[in-house]
């Protein structure tokens, strides 16, 4: 089902600016605001497109990944070991992604919900998501909690220079 609305992408993508999905996204939003599609599967083969995407795509370019087997292999199975050894691999990856980063660039992570693999059940579990933002000209500080999971596309907006989004608070 498409997004109710458009959204960062959409009105990106209207500037004739590249967006990139990765992985699901591209299924996630239905296609929509997404100008090219990158097939990739495990984390490593997202974080491997994302960051040749990085290095030497285009400089106005969205790049949109997600890193399904955080969700699909380890927080929903509630396999507690494998979760934390995901994490400490992505973790180990992340100094690559600054290296890559140009002047300008904004890196954003976060999650789409909550999997916490030590609740029980196999459902959502948290309503707070962590968010972490950085590149060459990001000041390093707290954002403290945010009220909506909007507040990321208006600070991704924000940074891109695009008009305001109907809802959330940037942070930046």
């Amino acid at each position: 089902m498409p997004p109710h609305a458009d959204t960062l992408l959409d009105k990106y993508a209207a500037t004739g600016r590249p967006t990139y999905g990765i992985g699901k996204i591209s299924d996630i939003f239905a296609a929509k605001g997404i100008t090219n599609y990158v097939k990739a599967f495990s984390n490593d083969e997202v974080f491997d497109a994302m960051l040749d995407l990085v290095k030497a795509g285009p400089k106005d370019a969205i790049i949109f990944a997600n890193f399904v087997d955080f969700d699909t292999l380890y927080g929903h199975r509630r396999d507690i070991a494998g979760y934390a050894g995901a994490l400490e691999a992505f973790d180990r990856r992340i100094p690559e992604l600054r290296a890559a980063l140009r002047d300008g660039d904004l890196a954003v992570l976060s999650a789409d919900h909550g999997c916490d693999p030590t609740w029980p059940g196999t459902d959502h579990t948290r309503e707070f998501v962590p968010v972490i933002a950085f590149g060459p000209q990001v000041t390093p500080g707290p954002i403290g909690q945010r009220r909506t999971f909007a507040d990321i596309g208006q600070s991704c907006a924000q940074h891109l220079g695009l008009e305001p989004l109907p809802v959330g608070t940037s942070f930046l």
